[in-house]
């Protein structure tokens, strides 16, 4: 079957991702750092399962792009992610469509007679926390390979917010959650398969 290719959209097209990621200890650490720099829950704690979707070959992890179709909660989103622009903050176009989950699944069935294809499926729980007045979002990602917190916001905000929780630009991350999880099965001696958690419910 003939693979029908999305198109990789330039910079400035649409809505922006600025945001970075750190490691964090524990994420019971974190809630208690995030709650004394005045974070308060948005959204409760919610398992989050991913699947990322690209052609036979690679076309958009080539192109740096990405398409994730993201089930939480009873609902679901496709996502798409342009190329990163380089500097400290990943900052990439990003546009998202929320779906039930009736549109999600069909749509899976949609792109796959495309020709496209899950490539790989990862699982965190999530809990996104805010503060009064600002637009800055933290959202703390509790994964099979560590703990994260994810920062998303303008550039100023990221690098604020950081310094508070007690960080520097040396610990900001922008790989995604797929080349941490190779990384991780690197230094482990593990072959790479889906970032999963053994039971998850």
């Amino acid at each position: 079957m003939p693979v029908v290719m999305l198109p990789v959209m330039g910079e400035g097209l649409g809505p922006r991702e600025v945001e970075i990621k750190l490691a964090v200890r524990s994420a019971a650490w974190a809630r208690r750092q995030l709650a004394s720099k005045g974070f308060r829950s948005l959204h409760k704690r919610t398992l989050q399962r991913d699947v990322v979707l690209d052609s036979p070959t690679g076309t958009l992890r080539r192109a740096g792009a990405l398409l994730r179709l993201r089930r939480a909660g009873g609902a679901a989103w496709i996502t798409y992610k342009g190329p990163a622009a380089p500097g400290r903050h990943k900052n990439r176009e990003e546009l998202e469509l929320r779906l039930s989950a009736r549109a999600a699944a069909q749509l899976e069935q949609i792109l796959g007679r495309l020709g496209f294809r899950a490539v790989f499926r990862y699982e965190k729980y999530r809990t996104e926390f805010g503060q009064a007045g600002r637009s800055g979002v933290v959202a703390l990602d509790e994964t099979p390979i560590g703990v994260f917190l994810e920062l998303e916001g303008t550039p100023r905000w990221i690098d604020r917010t950081a310094r508070k929780l007690g960080f520097t630009e040396s610990h900001y991350i922008t790989a995604t959650y797929a080349e941490l999880y190779l990384e991780d099965c690197r230094r482990r001696g593990h072959k790479p398969a889906d970032m999963l958690f053994a039971t998850a419910g």
